[in-house]
């Protein structure tokens, strides 16, 4: 990874850039010429996050009373400062993953396991395929999603990583801002898009509203950016899909963050059952109280193979 040490903003980025073609150049001889767009896609879709400070946790409605039932997961409300950084305006495209699998050749890791046919799949041209190039990709494990922004900060020399949970809430909520849902109000009107029985559900139905909630096992999702963005432009923070974080999981992480930066436990709290924490449950279908809303938050088998995400790169400065 390229260090910022000696470096002002504007000379890492150059730098990064050449980085980023040299590495193009040197994945098209070995995989064709796929590995060159996704990285620069994945450096123009970043958003820049200007640091502050704001109250991490349900903050509750107008009267107190809090969004989410799981009020040990969510609460108790603390304030935390948070350091500018950069996060993807979409989430992780089945175009983009497949990309790192092929430049990697990681497929060979999944073949007969079942997750070849459901996760490690070719994108597809068809809008109305549930794999459709532009639709939210979900990874077989948390590793994958790891994997790929370590690819990226690979290629690139930029500190690609998954977001931590108290970037990914910061910015869900527009720099901090006292709103439930990461939409375009903040406040929620889903898509009836998949609210009917599965052999129903009709692709070719535009989107209306400005979120999409439903059942994790029902693999169809919109193209990513379908709905309007929040205030700071970034789409789906809300809904499309659960999203994975880096910080392993802990129900009362909030009780014992740090002001600066705050990043969950060292260590899995169980080492036999890993977990790290999931974000936008809406995602999920959001199917206890208040989970469709930005605040709730559980953990996640590093195994599970039904989620999402999204990269962030840890720069004080925008990168593009």
């Amino acid at each position: 990874m390229l260090s910022s040490n000696g470096l002002n903003g504007s000379g890492l980025i150059l730098v990064s850039l050449m980085m980023v073609a040299c590495a193009g150049s040197k994945a098209s001889s070995r995989q064709g010429e796929s590995a060159e767009p996704t990285v620069q896609r994945a450096i123009r879709n970043q958003v820049f996050v200007e640091g502050g400070s704001f109250k991490l946790g349900d903050v509750g409605h107008p009267n107190g009373s809090p969004y989410v039932v799981l009020t040990d997961h969510a609460r108790p409300v603390v304030e935390v400062s948070i350091d500018s950084f950069s996060i993807s305006k979409y989430e992780t495209t089945w175009e983009d993953i497949h990309a790192y699998y092929e430049n990697l050749g990681r497929f060979s890791l999944y073949e007969g396991s079942g997750y070849d046919e459901q996760f490690i799949v070719e994108p597809s041209e068809d809008p109305l395929s549930p794999y459709y190039y532009l639709k939210p990709a979900r990874t077989p494990n948390y590793y994958e999603a790891d994997g790929y922004c370590a690819w990226l900060s690979d290629q690139t020399g930029l500190p690609f990583a998954l977001p931590t949970e108290a970037q990914w809430e910061y910015a869900a909520r527009s720099r901090g801002k006292k709103v439930p849902y990461a939409t375009d109000t903040g406040e929620a009107n889903p898509d009836t898009y998949l609210q009917r029985p599965r052999q129903y559900i009709d692709p070719s139905i535009p989107p209306s509203g400005n979120m999409l909630s439903h059942d994790f096992t029902v693999m169809e999702r919109r193209p990513v950016g379908s709905y309007p963005p929040n205030s700071i432009g970034i789409h789906d923070m809300t809904g499309n899909v659960a999203e994975w974080t880096q910080d392993w999981f802990k129900p009362d992480f909030y009780a014992e963050a740090r002001f600066d930066n705050p990043r969950g436990p060292k260590n899995p709290l169980d080492p036999e059952k890993p977990k790290k924490t999931v974000r936008d449950w809406a995602g999920m279908g959001g199917s206890f109280g208040g989970g469709g809303t930005v605040f709730a938050r559980s953990g996640g088998s590093v195994d599970s193979g039904s989620i999402g995400f999204r990269c962030v790169v840890n720069h004080p400065e925008p990168i593009n």
